[in-house]
């Protein structure tokens, strides 16, 4: 049985020697279609803080009550350089009758909207136009405390005289550094802002600067300011302009203008 067995596995189907096997070959791998997925790393955060918006100080002149409390804006109070002066005064108004207050507060209201549009920081002296003061110590001290890179106090002229045009004050001679070079600065580019679009002042200062040195707001401060007189009340066609809407939004666009030109 061993031989037969033997004998039958040396023989193939034709009595030939029997074919090898084939080899199975291994299956190749499945390639996958979905592309795989590349692990990303995010970008590390910057650890520099952002900068700190400008900040403006805007300060609408006088207030609406200041008439119905005179021995209270009739208070003495520090004005720089060693003088006093009345804590506040009832502004001026045109012959109509419209209220120098009031024009103030709205030009400042728009003033401060655009502004704050365009990321800066706005604080006003006043949030309300029925109110009294504050004081004009007070009011610089404001600009002080918030070390506003810019202060604006927003007035209108009540000159007897018909003159006409704006005027642009700063302090002078100047009692520190900010009232030097950046207060001449700001008051400059507020001024050419202002003048492509109103007359400057015939009838005060020089081509609408005006230096002075007895306004408490320019005296105190210790940021650069400037007090921007927007017109006369008491010249008719200003007037008209002034106790308008419009002629109210094209003050405040021009003020607002020359502030972010200094901000640069």
């Amino acid at each position: 049985m061993l031989f037969v067995s033997l004998a039958l596995s040396s023989c193939g189907p034709d009595g030939g020697a029997a074919a090898p096997a084939a080899s199975q070959s291994p299956a190749p791998d499945r390639v996958s279609s979905t592309p795989r997925q590349v692990p990303t790393t995010a970008p590390p955060r910057s650890t520099t803080p952002e900068p700190d918006p400008p900040t403006v100080v805007l300060d609408a002149g006088h207030n609406g009550g200041n008439a119905s409390a005179l021995s209270e804006i009739n208070r003495e109070v520090p004005a720089g350089r060693g003088r006093m002066k009345p804590c506040n005064t009832t502004g001026t108004a045109t012959d109509d009758g419209y209220p120098e207050h009031v024009f103030n507060f709205d030009v400042a209201k728009r003033v401060g909207e655009a502004l704050r549009a365009r990321g800066v920081r706005v604080v006003g002296t006043r949030d309300s136009d029925d109110g009294v003061g504050p004081c004009v110590d007070r009011r610089a001290a404001i600009g002080n405390e918030v070390n506003a890179d810019a202060v604006v106090s927003i007035h209108a002229d009540g000159s007897s005289t018909q003159g006409s045009g704006f005027h642009v004050a700063f302090s002078d001679p100047p009692l520190n550094p900010a009232q030097g070079d950046p207060a001449n600065r700001l008051a400059t580019t507020v001024l050419d802002a202002m003048a492509a679009e109103f007359p400057v002042a015939d009838y005060i200062g020089e081509g609408g600067l005006s230096g002075r040195d007895d306004l408490a707001g320019l005296n105190l401060s210790e940021v650069p300011a400037v007090l921007v007189e927007c017109g006369n009340m008491r010249n008719p066609d200003e007037a008209s302009v002034m106790s308008t809407p419009e002629g109210r939004q094209r003050y405040a666009d021009a003020i607002t203008e020359g502030v972010l030109a200094y901000l640069g």
